[in-house]
């Protein structure tokens, strides 16, 4: 662990040195490597595909703009550790896209304590739709979000509705939320608690039928929630399904193959192909930073992200300071990334209500027709 450490604040220590003061650092802790690698790969490689683009056009007030990501392996308390080094990089103007709340819980208040802008967190739970001054989202809150499935559902008629969640404090939070929603039409939800990074076997899936649900409503990562669903496929067991959009509907396809069939996602962000300015932007900025095509709601997201945050750099005052990037974000109105917006001000530091809902198809895409 020592020797890691060590080797981390190298790697810093280099980075500085290497750019000295002729870049704008912004810090990333995300998972790289592990079992939701492909998600935390998404949000790097969708946020450092606008900054390139940017960056090949001149940066940002006259520097270029550097993501520095770190591997976190989907782990709480290596991404407070890296918080903590990257937040040591005295260029470092932000930190952004941390792939969730739980890995955000440990990040944030380093982040309020140093005054660093702490942006864009690829979460919609309570733990990051707080007041903190240096906090702001880019999405829908995970209520809004389950607010839309379960209207859906419940005008259905369905009432049996068994919530899959992490038996750890942001699980619990999106279950609570989930049953304040279903208090108001005098329902209860049933619950399937699971150990984060941990195995989901065929007990888990016996357990969660068991409670007899006519809908599932899914807040886990891709492999939890894939693997369920391959299960209950494999049992002849077809309950209608909806997941929040932390899943990472490419991510999720990917792992529950043909099984993902029928699966209903919230979308936080337009459609992957949808015509609008925003969105082609963001499309041709990864192709041009060399990612294989087509991308994905979760690169698209970062991409505005990003986009946002250089914004907010761009308006800052100089001279250019994590100060006046916290200001200038703030302050920063209703900003209109090409048929997309988001708004910051006036105390509002939670940028966008969007919430679609999409499903997949047997060809393995994403449709909200």
């Amino acid at each position: 662990m020592l020797l890691r450490k060590t080797a981390l604040w190298a790697l810093l220590a280099a980075g500085c040195a290497a750019h000295g003061q002729d870049k704008w650092v912004i810090g990333q802790s995300a998972p790289l490597t592990g079992g939701n690698a492909r998600f935390g790969q998404d949000i790097r490689d969708g946020a450092a595909a606008w900054f390139a683009s940017l960056n090949a056009k001149g940066g940002v007030q006259g520097r270029a703009i550097e993501l520095l990501s770190l591997d976190d392996k989907n782990d709480r308390k290596q991404a407070g550790a890296n918080a903590a080094l990257l937040l040591e990089n005295r260029d470092l103007l932000a930190l952004f896209g941390f792939a969730s709340a739980t890995l955000s819980l440990d990040a944030l208040p380093q982040a309020e304590k140093k005054g660093v802008v702490f942006f864009a967190p690829f979460s919609g739970a309570n733990a990051v739709r707080t007041n903190s001054p240096v906090l702001f989202t880019v999405r829908a809150s995970y209520g809004e979000e389950m607010e839309k499935m379960l209207n859906f559902w419940t005008s259905l008629g369905f009432k049996r509705v068994s919530v899959i969640y992490y038996d750890d404090e942001v699980g619990k939070q999106n279950l609570d939320v989930v049953s304040q929603y279903l208090k108001k039409i005098n329902l209860v939800p049933q619950g399937l608690p699971l150990k984060r990074n941990a195995p989901v076997g065929k007990a888990d899936v016996q357990a969660l039928l068991a409670q007899k649900p006519e809908v599932l409503l899914n807040t886990t990562i891709s492999g939890a929630a894939a693997q369920i669903q391959k299960e209950l496929v494999a049992m002849g067991r077809m309950i209608p399904t909806s997941s929040l959009s932390f899943v990472g509907a490419d991510q999720y396809i990917a792992a529950a193959g043909p099984a993902s069939a029928g699966v209903s996602i919230a979308q936080v962000v337009p459609s992957p192909t949808s015509p609008i300015p925003a969105v082609r932007e963001c499309a041709q900025a990864l192709a041009t930073a060399g990612v294989k095509p087509p991308m994905n709601s979760t690169q698209l997201e970062a991409c505005f992200g990003a986009r946002v945050l250089a914004e907010g750099i761009r308006r800052a005052r100089k001279p250019v300071t994590r100060q006046s990037v916290l200001d200038s974000l703030a302050n920063l109105g209703s900003y209109d990334l090409g048929g997309y917006k988001i708004t910051f001000g006036n105390g509002l530091q939670h940028g966008s209500k969007f919430v679609d809902l999409a499903m997949v198809t047997r060809e393995g895409r994403l449709t909200t027709r």
